[in-house]
């Protein structure tokens, strides 16, 4: 077995609207509460973060789906939506939905039923949807 290590090294200064910093190894940041929950807005927060988590993901297995069942492309487009509820102040991650498009086809040996089983398995295959499973609804259009 084979364990991968991911570190971040993240400060805050102040109360809930202040702002802090990441670092990691490709990513470093301002962090902060987004505009739209009454924060700063200042870099990014941890709702995009974890639709990036997911998006990234999901676009990644898909790739690694559609190129071990041959299925020949130029590139992949993705569109991902993150449902945030807030309830009596407490704000719950409840769902993300990504739309994926397949652009250039070369060889469609694949019926959209089997195009769209793909599309499911790279969902289910996903290490981040896996993690979030049974807390955030995840779903592929």
């Amino acid at each position: 077995m084979m364990i991968h290590r991911f570190e971040l090294k993240g400060r805050w200064t102040g109360g809930r609207n202040s702002q802090g910093t990441i670092k990691m190894d490709a990513l470093d940041s301002d962090v902060s509460i987004p505009e739209s929950m009454d924060g700063p807005g200042v870099g990014t927060n941890p709702d995009e973060m974890l639709l990036g988590a997911a998006s990234t993901c999901y676009l990644i297995t898909l790739a690694a789906i559609l190129e071990s069942s041959r299925v020949q492309f130029d590139s992949i487009e993705l569109n991902s939506v993150a449902h945030v509820e807030t309830d009596k102040g407490i704000p719950t991650f409840k769902e993300i939905i990504h739309d994926p498009t397949i652009i250039g086809l070369h060889s469609y040996e694949q019926t959209d039923a089997k195009i769209q089983r793909i599309f499911a398995k790279a969902e289910s295959s996903c290490m981040i949807s896996r993690a979030i499973e049974g807390n955030v609804k995840v779903t592929v259009k």
